[in-house]
């Protein structure tokens, strides 16, 4: 059997995020969510996570878990069997962006997060298509479930979140990049630099997927992570 495979949500997202993978993935591998809501530094989440996960693991992070999971793969690049980046980003915080927080993080606290992932976050980053209303509506859900003070909490990580590309330079093991060809947050530019970084990364763009390609294009995504979880390790 396949070592346990762990899936880190993005922003204001759960395990519904990846009920499509989760459905199908679970036939043949342990598959676990790890929540990245506590903590106000990525640092600080990835640590509380490694006290949780296996003693080894397959590690598949989108958006924001991306960006948790670059970090465990720098403090812990031992127990991480396998790596898949989907749709995330390896660079700090702009300035600009970081700024732009500021007043989300305002909105959320005084009762208007839901306005602030409507209007500002999620549909822009999306594939047009018959699907897309039923994945807001899904993103709503979870944003709502998750609340405003990890809203912040989150909204503070990623403010202050390191550069990762020295920790893909030293990455060892198989590694999947994967992003949508829609994807305005992410775009497929950044992934294509990611995988050139990484020594041993399979790039895969998914032509009619936005940012959230486990949800718009659940078969394809599976397949992806199918074929990287197939893939044999790389010998140190």
């Amino acid at each position: 059997m396949a070592e346990p495979l762990v899936f880190l949500p993005g922003l204001m997202c759960d395990a519904r995020l990846f009920g499509p993978q989760i459905a199908e993935l679970s036939a043949d591998t342990a598959v676990m969510v790890a929540p990245i809501t506590q903590g106000e530094r990525v640092e600080e989440i990835a640590s509380g996570l490694l006290d949780q996960l296996p003693a080894r693991f397959a590690l598949a992070g989108l958006s924001m878990g991306g960006i948790v999971a670059m970090e465990i793969l720098r403090r812990a690049p031992d127990r991480v069997s396998r790596i898949a980046l989907m749709d995330t980003n390896p660079l700090a915080e702009t300035p600009q962006v970081a700024a732009a927080r500021e007043p989300q993080i305002v909105a959320a606290r005084t009762g208007r997060m839901l306005e602030v992932m409507r209007e500002e976050m999620k549909p822009n980053y999306l594939a047009p298509g018959p699907q897309r209303q039923d994945v807001l509506d899904l993103v709503m859900d979870m944003a709502d479930a998750l609340g405003p003070e990890v809203f912040v909490r989150q909204s503070r990580a990623l403010q202050r979140r390191r550069d990762q590309q020295s920790t893909l330079r030293k990455c060892k093991v198989p590694a999947l990049v994967l992003c949508g060809a829609h994807d305005a947050l992410c775009p497929v530019k950044r992934h294509e630099s990611m995988s050139e970084l990484i020594p041993y990364a399979t790039l895969r763009v998914l032509e009619h997927s936005g940012h959230l390609p486990t949800l718009e294009q659940p078969t394809e995504t599976t397949q992806a992570l199918r074929d990287w979880m197939r893939q044999p390790l790389v010998l140190r």
